[in-house]
């Protein structure tokens, strides 16, 4: 009689499969040799076609399976425990663009994240390396049932995202730098966690009127956008906010203090070193002497001064994350260290 020995074939899971951008999944190795090395590599395509990837190297544990949310990496990308370090490490795959940045340009389709276990301590070039498993996850910023609405009306041009349900909901005017376009991401994500959120175009975009390689709307434009999304009858007029990446800081700031506003809250990102700067209060408005510049520290010292003299000192909340670059991205998401940026030639 000939014994048979049937060994289970070794398996990748993604728990979920899929999930928002700024969701933990759980990614699990088993039925693996026990102590052996191992790569856990993850590759996906951005809306531009370009390739992203991150692996890391494990060593399989006594019972043969490798858990990133408890194993610690020993090389690759990153090292140390880090459950969802193949996806804030991704980076460009060797031989692509310079100076690429990642962002998601149509909001409605997800990333689509190829994670892959390899024998051995390899680095995804290496042609040779043998896959012992894969498993594909989706990763989303609108959550299911969030609407998306263009909005082209009288002469304001952005995108409007709703979460699920008759509302009212809080609010968000979504305001990016100079980059110039349309920005939707972070006001998907924002939809996605129950506000409506008003991502606006204001430089740089093909229906707005003016040359694009120059600023043509002034503080009635952004008035109008603030008060097309108060009016809205899913929003909750008196629960409205605005957060400003860079130059939208100083945008942020022009609209708080115009007549008929009333902002319960600004976020505002900006700076060299990072400097998330909240302000609650319909208090703004005291707020009326403001430099051109949008540079956060003088933004910082402005305020806080105004709002230490009128007695108010408790609606400021100031977190400074020194090194971290000029922006704040979603959490999970990989934050270039450069990009190839180009500042146009700008009349305001």
């Amino acid at each position: 009689m000939v014994n048979f020995s049937f060994r289970t074939a070794p398996m990748l899971t993604a728990t979920p499969l899929r999930a928002l951008m700024d969701e933990q999944i759980s990614i699990i190795g088993r039925f693996l040799t026990p102590q052996c090395p191992v790569t856990v590599c993850a590759q996906m395509h951005s809306d531009d076609g370009d390739l992203w990837e991150a692996f890391a190297h494990y060593n399989t544990n006594a019972d043969g399976t490798v858990n990133l949310t408890r194993d610690r990496s020993v090389g690759g990308s990153y090292l140390g425990c880090e459950p969802m370090g193949l996806f804030w490490g991704l980076q460009p795959a060797p031989g692509s663009r310079e100076g690429l940045r990642l962002r998601k340009k149509n909001v409605e389709t997800p990333y689509v994240m190829l994670m892959s276990l390899l024998e051995g301590h390899v680095s995804p070039s290496e042609k040779q390396s043998t896959e012992l498993a894969a498993v594909i996850a989706e990763r989303w910023y609108m959550a299911p049932g969030v609407r998306r609405i263009e909005i082209r009306k009288d002469g304001v041009v952005g995108t409007l995202f709703l979460p699920p349900g008759p509302g009212p909901f809080p609010a968000m005017l979504d305001l990016w730098g100079m980059g110039g376009g349309l920005m939707e991401y972070r006001s998907a994500l924002f939809a996605s966690k129950g506000y409506a959120s008003f991502s606006l175009a204001y430089f740089g975009h093909k229906d707005l009127s003016g040359p694009e390689k120059s600023v043509n709307v002034g503080d009635s434009y952004f008035k109008s956008a603030y008060h097309l999304l108060q009016d809205h009858r899913q929003v909750s007029a008196d629960r409205i906010g605005i957060i400003g990446l860079s130059f939208g800081v100083y945008l942020s700031l022009r609209i708080a203090i115009q007549a008929g506003v009333k902002v319960c809250q600004i976020v505002y990102i900006d700076s060299y070193k990072i400097t998330l700067f909240l302000v609650t209060s319909h208090f703004l408005s005291t707020i009326n002497v403001f430099s051109s510049s949008h540079r956060c520290c003088f933004i910082c010292h402005q305020i806080e001064e105004t709002l230490r003299a009128a007695g108010k000192s408790q609606l400021l909340t100031l977190l400074s994350y020194p090194g971290a670059g000029h922006l704040i991205e979603p959490p999970y998401t990989p934050n270039a260290r450069r990009a190839a940026f180009l500042l146009h030639h700008l009349r305001w």
